[in-house]
């Protein structure tokens, strides 16, 4: 048996919950802000937590692809985009990890007055985020909630063959 080549970092359900409220904690005074534009797929839980924290009903959305579950791309494709700014003035980006950060500097010509927030972030992506709770080194690979199954595990001894 081999290890994965890189570090993983699992979160829980609660570990998010915890990480993304203090990243809300930062955003206080809630009145700054206009609304919120959620980075899908892995900024929409964020952005959920956010929104309740500081009481923000206006919630969007922005889809951008850029890598598939094992490999990242080179080219970036706008699949849907925000209806509810201009430029992003008095709004927050939610996502839930800057990694290369591409994507965010990607949005952040569509949205140049908008405020960037992660969760997460890599050393590469530093620079495209404005805030953010967590530091990961740049190898690790990190598995989200929403990304794994709780199940049952044979003990060891039970598996001997």
């Amino acid at each position: 048996m081999t290890w994965h080549a890189n570090k993983e970092f699992f979160v829980s359900w609660e570990e998010l919950h915890r990480a993304t409220k203090e990243l809300a904690r930062r955003q206080l005074p809630a009145e700054q802000w206009r609304g919120i534009i959620a980075v899908s797929r892995g900024g929409l839980v964020p952005a959920a937590i956010v929104s309740r924290e500081l009481n923000i009903r206006l919630v969007d959305s922005v889809s951008v692809s850029s890598y598939n579950h094992t490999e990242q791309r080179g080219d970036l494709q706008l699949l849907k985009d925000v209806t509810a700014s201009e430029d992003g003035e008095g709004f927050l980006v939610i996502d839930d990890l800057v990694d290369s950060g591409n994507t965010l500097a990607f949005l952040r010509q569509r949205l140049p007055r908008a405020k960037f927030i992660t969760v997460y972030a890599k050393p590469k992506g530093l620079a495209t985020v404005d805030d953010y709770v967590a530091d990961l080194d740049q190898e690790t690979w990190i598995h989200f909630p929403w990304d794994m199954h709780l199940h049952y595990v044979e003990p060891l001894a039970g598996q001997e063959a």
